[in-house]
């Protein structure tokens, strides 16, 4: 694995939704680093992707009410577990529970293994709310796919809070999970 910068020079090798997230990230200005890899399915392959990137990519859970009315991604530290009662409990909601593939697509057009911050520029509706734990506030760089597993990016923490939420008109709502990390 190699860190690039930027765009990758094949785009028309990518999936449109991995090229719309460059043409964003480019046109607002954002600069990141890149690495290739094989789909980022294992921690054994994260942790060599993390080690490449200088940067830990963010465990990333698209979730839903139990009605399906809500939905929500959070982006919490990788090596952190999740406990659905402590997350509901903060952000008066009932029962969370996984999201299907359909509503990941539908809103977020994303394929399970892939979901992303970046995502919410798919999110028009703003049909999702961005939790995020707040650990992860206080880094310097955010990781994360381009809607796909098999790149990841290194963006910093300032433009994806400052400057890509709010092109994508969305927020987020910081939340606090404990556990080891």
């Amino acid at each position: 694995m190699r860190l690039f910068e930027g765009r990758p020079d094949d785009l028309e090798t990518r999936l449109p939704r991995e090229r719309r997230v460059y043409e964003l990230l480019d046109r607002l200005g954002i600069s990141y680093k890149r690495v290739d890899h094989a789909p980022a399915e294992t921690m054994e392959v994260c942790k060599a992707i993390d080690e490449v990137l200088g940067a830990t990519i963010c465990k990333n859970l698209f979730l839903c009410n139990r009605q399906k009315t809500r939905f929500y991604l959070l982006m919490m530290p990788a090596d952190k577990p999740f406990k659905t009662k402590e997350l509901s409990a903060q952000i008066n909601s009932a029962r969370l529970s996984f999201a299907s593939e359909e509503h990941m697509l539908e809103y977020l057009d994303i394929l399970p293994g892939s979901v992303s911050v970046m995502g919410l520029m798919n999110d028009r509706e703003n049909a999702v709310t961005l939790l995020v734990d707040s650990d992860l506030l206080d880094d310097s760089f955010i990781g994360c796919h381009p809607c796909v597993n098999t790149s990841s990016l290194k963006l910093s923490a300032r433009d994806v809070f400052e400057v890509f939420l709010p092109a994508v008109n969305h927020s987020y709502t910081p939340v606090t999970l404990f556990g080891n990390v």
